[in-house]
């Protein structure tokens, strides 16, 4: 966790900044949560491995997200073994966004009273899966990829091997970060997550694997022998975590700081915001799906029925008038 303090959050937070770098023309987006990430983390009593977890994939899912050209949505889940069995990220277009996680809470306490908790072991063994929703009568693309001891960075970027063919480089940063606030006496720890991702869209199409290198092997990726992608990955691996982070280094200050020696194309920021699809009505249209004796089951000593949305933890309470 981050100790730098500050008196407000600056309006660089909840934003995702396209960028091109200029001399080797590698493609790539940063982004910087603060205010989403903490809402939706902060609405949920998850362990704190979890929460970094699931922070990862918020700004993960941001990233990939502001780059759809269509109105839609992008679903990315993870379903495995491990004692978090499962999560799953929404991001529409226009930037809202919402997730949760489910989890095995004395598994993870098992773990974490074993030592420092490894994200490997936390996931375990399953799939991540990236689905692409354009709406109406137009198909859904699904991209699956296996995670076998794989981090969550490190499932993503087999998926760009596998689906895209694409070198691609990603890291992510999650941690709780205090922010000063004398005016109210004292101040309040907040989670913060940033990431960066850069990617050899020219590398599409393939091209000839340099001597002595069969690029009808698999394992060959074009673009990965390329001295600009290279260099690029090299700087963009120089991020630090508190650097993804800090309110006080802008986005695109950090993105000058990495490659000044290249130069950089900064497009406009993309606004993101936590935002929950559901209301009372959905709920109600949801419940009306099912038989009296089902709905009888449902109610608790009350004699109503209760739910709680998984996403943003909103209860809803229903009498039997309410369902009629």
């Amino acid at each position: 966790m981050t100790t730098t303090t500050t008196t407000e959050t600056l309006a660089t937070d909840d934003r995702v900044i396209a960028f091109q770098t200029v001399a080797s023309g590698m493609s790539g987006r940063i982004v910087r949560l603060g205010p989403a990430v903490d809402e939706i983390l902060s609405k949920h009593d998850y362990p704190e491995p979890v929460s970094k977890v699931l922070g990862q994939a918020l700004a993960l899912t941001a990233m990939l997200g502001s780059q759809l050209k269509f109105d839609g949505k992008l679903i990315l889940q993870t379903n495995s073994s491990g004692p978090l069995g499962f999560l799953v990220v929404n991001y529409n277009t226009g930037g809202a966004i919402r997730g949760y996680a489910s989890f095995d809470r004395e598994a993870i306490k098992a773990l974490e009273a074993a030592g420092p908790v490894n994200e490997a072991d936390l996931l375990g063994k399953g799939y991540l899966a990236m689905t692409i929703d354009p709406g109406g009568d137009m198909e859904r693309y699904q991209g699956i990829v296996a995670l076998d001891g794989d981090t969550l960075a490190e499932a993503a970027l087999e998926y760009f091997r596998q689906s895209e063919q694409l070198p691609t480089f990603i890291k992510l940063s999650v941690a709780r970060h205090y922010a000063a606030n004398p005016s109210a006496g004292g101040g309040k720890w907040h989670w913060r997550a940033g990431g960066i991702m850069v990617q050899h869209l020219t590398a599409q199409g393939g091209k000839s694997g340099p001597d002595g290198v069969d690029d009808s092997d698999p394992s060959y990726l074009a673009g990965t022998d390329d001295d600009n992608w290279n260099r690029v990955e090299i700087l963009a691996s120089t991020a630090q975590d508190h650097e993804l982070l800090d309110p006080t280094l802008t986005p695109d200050r950090l993105l000058f700081r990495l490659f000044h020696e290249e130069g950089v194309a900064v497009n406009a920021p993309q606004p993101i915001v936590m935002r929950c699809g559901c209301s009372r009505d959905a709920v109600a249209n949801m419940l009306h799906r099912f038989g009296k004796a089902e709905l009888a089951d449902m109610r608790d000593e009350t004699c109503n029925i209760r739910v709680t949305c998984e996403f943003c933890s909103t209860a809803y309470r229903f009498t039997d008038a309410d369902l009629e």
